[in-house]
Parts: C-alpha cells; structure tokens; sequence
C-alpha cells in the first residue's frame, strides 16, 4: 500500500485501517506479502525475517545434519549453530527415488566433507525390517553416516519450531529469528508455510499433501532434539599491572569477581 502514492495522499488513514486488520491479511494487504492464507501453520515465517543470503560458516560452529528419508523423498538439512544459540540452515538435499544406499551417497557428495558434531534421523529408520532384519541407520552406518534417534513428538516438536521461528529484534531495527535459512534452501522455504493445521487435531499441521511434510518433519527433529550452541573460546588469563594488584587485595570479594569479569583473570 506504501508504494501506492496518490491513495496514500488522498487518503492516508487507509494504511492506519490495514494495520487493525488480522495478522494475515495486514501481512497481504499492507505489506504485499501474499505468502499467507487461512489454515497456515506457520504464519510466523516470512522471507524477510527468516531467509538469508550464504555466508561462510565459522569454523568452530556446531554443525548438524538432521534427515527425514523414505524413497519418496530424501529430504536432507544441514543445520550450524553458533556461540549465542542461533541456527542456520545452510544446505539442502531434497531428492526423490534413492534406495539408503544411494541416499547415503548423496549426502556424503553433499555435505563437502564438513564436520558433523550429530546426525538425526527420525524413529521409523530405526526400525528393523522383515525381509533383512537391518534398519535403515544400520545400512547408513555401513557408508560412513552414523545417526542418532531424534525425538519424534510431533505436536511438541512443531512448538519448538515456532519458537525458533519467532521474530525477535536483529539489533537494527529489523527481525531476525533462533533459526534462519539460506535463500539456496528452496524446497524449505516453498514447503513450511505452505503447511496446514491438521483438520482433526488444530494442535498438529496436516499430513497432506505428504510432499510439502518431508522438509519441515526434517527441521522439526532437529529443533526438538535440544541443540547444542557452539562452544564460547576461553578466556586467556591476562597479566595485570601491579596498582590492578593492589586495588584488587583491598577489594570485597563481590568487588574482586567484578574486577576479574572487568579486567579478566591474572595469572
């Protein structure tokens, strides 16, 4: 509506009504921003806040893998967390029709060789099956992925995400999120909000269409699983003058902690 000059002049309490309106249609409506319909499950996402340009991940940076597989789709997320908690999805494989091993394979051409400090499958691929007696993250383990059980509460684990997803301030006058995305993450970023509430259960977003799940059911596992941040370095004890010496052996204790967090720890 902003864009629109001459009704902004002629009448500018229209932008004033737009804003009283429900937070879908203030979203259509004043801002353009028609990714968003009646039933949606996540309103909270948008690309403004939750999409971002590929940066190089920190070394030190935790890094996750986290699957949702079935030879309809294998729907791959690698996921870095860094030193104040916040996760960023920096990869995708999304790719129907590849039996485990296959499906093994292509992570591992994927993923570049990175660092992984846990892989998540959900429950089901652990799961033995009749004809070989193996599951599926035995077979991953034979090539080199080994996973571990992520939680699979489903209506839990979507609270998490909101959480996740829920706009905070960057800073700068802008939103961010706990969890963003790279913009090269399409099929993500096309599937969760197109997902629904659960017409039997509001609390759950819907199974069908079973194409737009395999995504979201695969960041889901792991915002449930409690990811860890990155590890903050530790600080280097620093060598103190002799008058930072003497203030500090006439100081209180609680006034000597606050000189250690001020000046840092002398050796």
């Amino acid at each position: 509506v902003y864009d629109n000059r001459v009704l902004m002049e002629r009448n500018p309490e229209y932008a004033e009504a737009l804003e009283n309106l429900p937070e879908s249609l203030r979203r259509a409506m004043l801002l353009g921003d028609w990714n968003v319909f009646a039933g949606q499950y996540f309103p909270e996402f948008t690309r403004a806040t939750h999409v971002v340009k590929p940066f190089d991940i920190p070394g030190d940076w935790r890094r996750y893998l986290t699957v949702d597989y079935g030879l309809d789709m294998l729907a791959a997320y690698w996921i870095a967390m860094d030193r104040d908690g916040r996760a960023y999805v920096y990869r995708e494989l999304y790719r129907p029709g590849l039996v485990i091993s296959d499906a093994a394979r292509a992570m591992l051409d994927a993923g570049g060789g990175d660092r992984l400090d846990a892989l998540l499958a959900p429950p089901d691929l652990f799961n033995r099956r009749q004809e070989t007696g193996r599951s599926a993250v035995e077979i991953f383990a034979d090539h080199g992925l080994n996973f571990s059980r992520s939680n699979n509460d489903r209506v839990l684990g979507w609270y998490d995400l909101k959480e996740w997803l829920k706009p905070i301030d960057d800073g700068h006058g802008g939103k961010t999120a706990r969890l963003t995305v790279f913009d090269t993450c399409v099929n993500f970023i096309r599937t969760l909000p197109l997902l629904q509430h659960d017409e039997r259960d509001p609390n759950d977003a819907a199974r069908e269409p079973h194409e737009l799940t395999h995504a979201p059911d695969a960041i889901r596992g792991f915002v449930a699983g409690r990811p860890l941040a990155a590890d903050r370095p530790a600080a280097r004890p620093v060598s103190w003058e002799e008058d930072q010496w003497e203030d500090y052996e006439q100081a209180s204790p609680e006034q000597q902690s606050k000189m250690i967090e001020l000046w840092g720890k002398p050796f």
